[in-house]
């Protein structure tokens, strides 16, 4: 069951309204999303912190899944490994790509590659596993 960006956008408004990050692509098994940094998003000597890095790791994963089993609320995250590769820029948006390595009845895996907006080398990448619950649509 594809689910469209518009779709993906109108669910996160709703089910999500605290969400602070932007859907910029989903479909054929992907997700791109994107969150504007700003002075809360920093660490202690001026970069991005990790747990902004890990939250877009886990969105990106969340959207490219939904995209792919449909608007599933209590799909939920059974683990995630991230690997910082460099310091992320702290004046450009972050970037997670998600490609979906493997979707199945039960759980679905992805792996995300996180940029500063611009930059070709990854900041960080994650590997990520979700539960998807045995009642879903379709």
């Amino acid at each position: 069951m594809m689910v469209t960006t518009e779709e993906l956008r109108e669910f996160f408004r709703n089910e999500f309204p605290q969400a602070d990050f932007v859907i910029e692509s989903v479909g054929n098994k992907s997700a791109t999303v994107r969150k504007q940094i700003n002075f809360d998003h920093l660490r202690p000597g001026g970069t991005v912190s990790g747990p902004v890095l890990m939250a877009m790791a886990d969105v990106a994963l969340y959207v490219a899944i939904l995209g792919e089993i449909g608007l599933v609320a209590l799909a939920v995250t059974t683990n995630l490994n991230v690997n910082f590769l460099r310091r992320p820029a702290a004046d450009r948006d972050i970037i997670a790509e998600c490609r979906l390595i493997k979707v199945g009845k039960a759980l679905a895996v992805g792996d995300v590659l996180i940029y500063s907006d611009g930059l070709s080398e990854p900041v960080a990448q994650a590997t990520g596993t979700y539960s998807i619950p045995p009642n879903r649509p379709g």
